[in-house]
């Protein structure tokens, strides 16, 4: 059952602005996937949800500068539906896909999944894959943050409760580059995941890795990447022992839990087992099998 609550539905980005100003129990809420569920198990209690879905200004997926940025009011539905996602971002393309079920995609956006900041989120593996940011404005101003640094911890951000997410950004990849992204769960639709991993691999002129993120959801406190497997690809051949050691420093930065969907020591064999397949796959797609 629902706790009493109050509500707000601003018709402007700068009229939802300035209902965060100051003011401490205002919840920005757009398809409430999360946050419903929350309020359901006590949570929120004595909140005023301020609706967003009728900002159009946090919708749209666009080139910008370089960059794919995609407003926070951008649902899973419509990352499935975009030929520039699916061009320029095939791990968050991969993700949409098993993402929940058909009347969940509809509704959850990418902002929400991100704000949440669930360990097994699925859109964030993807997303740090891809180097993304994180764009928040308030009264005060506006800021740019990492995604890789925003999430703090199980359902903690850096997000101040006077601010909003409004867009999602990355850089173009290179035109040498290729992704991929695997969820792992126990079953096909409206899943939670035991694990997920995700891949973005660039190449130079001579063949070898200039850039490369591994990250993964469900094996930590928040959604994270593997610094030291990425480390260890950069100047590689993307075949053979380069694969083999990353995928083996992946499961080692992987820190899982026991819980009602796996053990532990599963996710951790699986994360590496996961970053494996998935490095092998990029690589056949990059021609260095």
């Amino acid at each position: 059952m629902l706790p009493e609550y109050g509500s707000l539905q601003p018709a402007t980005l700068e009229e939802a602005i300035g209902a965060l100003a100051g003011v401490d129990d205002v919840l920005p809420i757009a398809g409430g996937t999360n946050v419903v569920m929350a309020m359901r198990e006590g949570e929120h209690q004595g909140k005023m949800l301020m609706d967003v879905t009728r900002l159009a200004e946090l919708r749209g997926i666009r080139l910008e500068n370089g960059y794919v940025v995609i407003g926070g009011g951008t649902t899973a539905a419509e990352l499935l539906d975009s030929a520039l996602v699916a061009e320029h971002a095939r791990p968050l393309h991969q993700a949409a896909q098993v993402f929940a079920n058909p009347l969940i995609r509809n509704r959850a956006t990418v902002a929400g999944n991100i704000a949440d900041a669930s360990p097994a989120a699925d859109t964030a593996p993807p997303l740090l894959a891809l180097g993304a940011e994180i764009e928040l404005v308030s009264a005060t101003g506006g800021r740019r943050i990492p995604l890789d640094q925003f999430m703090v911890g199980v359902n903690q951000t850096m997000r101040r409760p006077d601010e909003l997410i409004v867009t999602v950004r990355w850089p173009v990849p290179v035109a040498r580059s290729a992704g991929a992204f695997h969820k792992l769960a126990l079953r096909k639709g409206s899943a939670c995941s035991v694990l997920s991993v995700a891949v973005m691999v660039g190449v130079d002129g001579s063949g070898r890795i200039s850039k490369a993120r591994i990250a993964m959801g469900a094996v930590a406190a928040k959604p994270i990447r593997a610094y030291t497997a990425e480390g260890a690809l950069e100047g590689q051949v993307l075949a053979g022992d380069a694969i083999e050691q990353a995928s083996r420093l992946a499961a080692e930065a992987a820190q899982p839990i026991d819980d009602v969907r796996s053990t532990a020591s599963y996710r951790q064999r699986m994360a590496g087992v996961l970053t494996r397949r998935l490095l092998t796959e990029v690589a056949a797609e990059l021609g260095q099998e």
